[in-house]
């Protein structure tokens, strides 16, 4: 089984209690199915879920470099010069990031209302940058934005590989077909 799930902004990615916190467990009744990936708390967006390790592995082994699509609001309005320097990889520090596509879009079309809103300044501008990676290190996403100079206000995980939101609702899911290349047999996907 494969699911996909558009995580509100507060779950925590795991079906285990964590204090107050809304978890998996709160939105997502179905025994045996675990994250293929992760999201932070503050982030919003697809995630995948399967029942099967092999399909885990291969939609979170960064070494497959599987493709995720964000789209992030930032504080202020990224220049194409700002927005180069994530093709070229940015130093956060503690490790170089992968060269990553960037570009800036309209508001995504059929975006809900974040809970809570994201906090506005009158006097300071926001855009929306779509960021697609091939890797996916704790918080990259905002630090990356962050090291331009465009702290991240919202982050929407919009697509993993082939698998997108398309329409899915925040707090909902749906069963999805294997990832390309494998199909299910006897409740295990194996090479066609």
């Amino acid at each position: 089984m494969l699911i996909a799930f558009n995580k509100p902004h507060g779950v925590i990615c795991q079906f285990s209690p964590s204090g107050a916190k809304p978890t998996l467990k709160d939105y997502i009744d179905v025994p045996g199915v675990y994250p293929a990936g992760r999201l932070d708390t503050d982030s919003e967006g697809l995630m995948l879920l399967t029942d099967d390790g092999v399909v885990q592995a291969k939609i979170s082994d960064p070494a497959r470099r599987m493709e995720k699509t964000y789209w992030v609001q930032v504080e202020g309005q990224p220049a194409e010069s700002d927005l180069s320097k994530f093709r070229r990889g940015l130093d956060l520090g503690d490790f170089l990031t992968l060269p990553a596509k960037a570009r800036c879009i309209d508001a995504p079309a059929g975006l809900w209302p974040r809970d809570p809103p994201i906090r506005i300044r009158a006097h300071i501008p926001t855009a929306w940058v779509e960021v697609i990676l091939t890797e996916g290190k704790n918080r990259q996403v905002r630090r990356m934005t962050a090291r331009i100079g465009f702290p991240t206000l919202r982050l929407i995980r919009a697509a993993i590989g082939p698998y997108a939101l398309d329409g899915l609702p925040p707090g909902r899911w749906r069963a999805e077909a294997w990832p390309p290349g494998m199909v299910q047999r006897g409740g295990h996907p194996k090479k066609p």
